[in-house]
């Protein structure tokens, strides 16, 4: 199973960017898919969340400004960042809950994409 992230880069506040992920691989089915960031020197921060059945929950610091989707025919979960801010900046990694065809229920992480937000 492999999970990969596109779609950083560099934006000035009051941007746009999306990031995708596609989860490719012996995957029998995809349960939460997350969104997770890590500035530098800081923790690993939980962003944004989507559940198989679509309910979604979001950081105090993205609502209303992120937007977390997926598309379970492709495998693939998006955010959508919108009026971005310095504070944004840093590498965001997906993550996702599957389940293999081997019934294995297992946790993949992305390769992680820079985000950078500066004037």
């Amino acid at each position: 199973v492999q999970l990969q992230a596109s779609g950083g880069g560099s934006v000035q506040p009051g941007g746009s960017l999306r990031l995708s992920c596609a989860a490719s691989g012996s995957i029998s089915s995809i349960n939460t898919m997350r969104w997770f960031r890590q500035a530098p020197g800081k923790q690993r921060e939980l962003v944004a969340s989507v559940t198989s059945g679509g309910a979604t929950n979001y950081a105090d610091s993205v609502k209303g400004r992120f937007t977390i989707s997926r598309d379970n025919a492709k495998k693939m979960v998006y955010l959508q960042m919108d009026s971005l801010k310095p504070e944004d900046t840093a590498v965001y990694y997906c993550n996702v809950d599957l389940i293999t065809h081997w019934g294995l229920d297992l946790v993949y992480w992305g390769q992680g994409t820079q985000v950078t937000v500066s004037s």
